[in-house]
């Protein structure tokens, strides 16, 4: 039997699963699943991109972006994942036609370097993950 795979959430899962949104059953298990095994990550650029979403006024949030994420670091039971000069390199040159906006391409490398399942509801990370590039699990 396998050990099954790590799973980074994309910022926008992550928001979703803050917020208590419905997001897919099979996806909600996987991702409770992979908190209760400590197999559930959160890149910091994600805190970033909640940071310049509340500075920028497109997202809003109950209490500053800081106590955001670490609370849902702690309530998750989540991990940060590695962001190295590997990963930021790779996500320069991805094979096929990944999605354009540099944060995704971070995550998206992110995922594949460190062998995780990218956990989105973007459309294009998921067509890009259908076209075998990447590991992806729809929220």
């Amino acid at each position: 039997m396998s050990e099954e795979p790590s799973l980074l959430l994309d910022t926008c899962a992550m928001i979703f699963i803050a917020n208590d949104s419905k997001i897919d059953p099979q996806a909600s298990q996987d991702i409770s699943e992979a908190a209760y095994d400590g197999r559930l990550y959160l890149s910091p650029m994600s805190a970033w991109e909640i940071g310049i979403g509340v500075a920028k006024g497109r997202l809003n949030l109950p209490i500053a972006p800081l106590d955001f994420v670490e609370r849902f670091i702690e309530r998750m039971s989540a991990k940060l994942s590695a962001i190295s000069p590997a990963i930021l390199i790779a996500s320069s040159n991805l094979p096929g036609s990944p999605h354009g906006d540099p944060m995704d391409r971070i995550l998206i490398s992110t995922a594949r370097v460190l062998d995780m399942v990218l956990v989105t509801r973007d459309e294009p990370i998921l067509r890009y993950g259908r076209n075998g590039h990447l590991r992806t699990l729809a929220c």
